[in-house]
């Protein structure tokens, strides 16, 4: 795999970091991951960073070097992050009231055989941007964000709108997250993969952002974009943070029927898995306590810092 990596997170005016995003690799697959802490929950960067180290725990736990079921991948290893925040933030006694329990929201890529799949829980976004349009982008798990599906509001009315930050879905709350039917593109040369929290996305107009990439080197394009969020944001800018993937491959072949997911409508190329329960609805504390021994070890094998 040919690609290049942007990464940065900037505090903006708020007091401290909650964003947390980290990406892992192997010969030939790419995970790339991107958190938000919800700043009005306490702890919500222990909550954030929770949920990196499951998924990047998984992700170096198996693929070896590919994951065998990506989709399978993404919906379980989701699921497990929130029970792990759940059992995690109980056990070091952050938790005072489920009102107040640390929370985040989580947005996840897996890269490999020339093609992306994604999932997300939240308003942290991922786009694929190609040839200066969106091709594809998730959609919030917002009350605004159904508004604008169902027409009653415009995309650009969305910044201004008095519940622009309430959430839907999250991982870490009272009730367990709907996680998202992953959906997939096929990649093409210079597509670019942009994850990014609210923080970024949410101050820009979608035209600002496509011009602002194309046919720029993503490590002059992103800076700039993150100072306009910046500025456009104001006294009130959110923590910032941005992953972005400029993929140089070409395109592997084709299949019979184009697999994309268009901007304009919700994806149709997906598998549910919503019809089965995920497996960390029947996670014990043992269980859970297992996992985060596993996820422990898998990191520090590849990352000696964390021993």
């Amino acid at each position: 795999m040919k690609y290049t990596i942007f990464q940065e997170s900037r505090i903006g005016k708020r007091p401290y970091q909650q964003d947390r995003l980290a990406h892992w690799h192997t010969r030939d697959a790419l995970l790339l991951v991107v958190a938000d802490g919800m700043g009005g929950h306490a702890h919500g960067d222990v909550a954030a960073q929770i949920a990196l180290d499951c998924l990047g725990g998984a992700f170096r736990s198996e693929a070896k070097p590919r994951i065998d079921d990506p989709d399978k991948f993404l919906y379980n290893v989701i699921g497990r992050a929130h029970a792990m925040i759940l059992h995690q933030t109980q056990r070091l006694g952050l938790v005072q009231d489920a009102a107040s329990s640390p929370r985040t929201t989580v947005v996840a890529c897996l890269v490999q055989g020339g093609y992306a799949y994604w999932s997300f829980v939240g308003d942290s976004r991922l786009y694929v941007l190609r040839d200066g349009r969106i091709l594809a982008r998730t959609r919030d798990h917002t009350p605004v964000q159904m508004l604008i599906d169902a027409g009653r509001i415009r995309e650009e009315a969305a910044a201004t709108h008095p519940d622009r930050n309430k959430l839907l879905q999250c991982l870490g709350g009272p009730r367990p997250p709907r996680v998202e039917p992953t959906a997939h593109a096929r990649l093409v040369e210079d597509d670019v993969v942009l994850l990014c929290t609210d923080g970024f996305w949410g101050p820009l107009t979608q035209r600002q952002l496509l011009m602002g990439v194309i046919g720029r080197d993503l490590k002059k394009a992103m800076p700039d974009l993150i100072s306009l969020a910046e500025s456009r944001a104001g006294p009130r800018c959110d923590n910032i943070s941005v992953l972005a993937v400029h993929w140089q491959d070409p395109a592997v072949a084709a299949p019979a029927e184009p697999i994309t997911v268009p901007m304009e409508e919700a994806p149709t190329d997906v598998r549910d898995f919503a019809a089965t329960e995920p497996d960390f609805m029947h996670m014990s504390d043992a269980d859970i306590e297992r996992q985060i021994a596993e996820i422990k070890k898998a990191l520090r094998k590849h990352d000696p810092a964390k021993k």
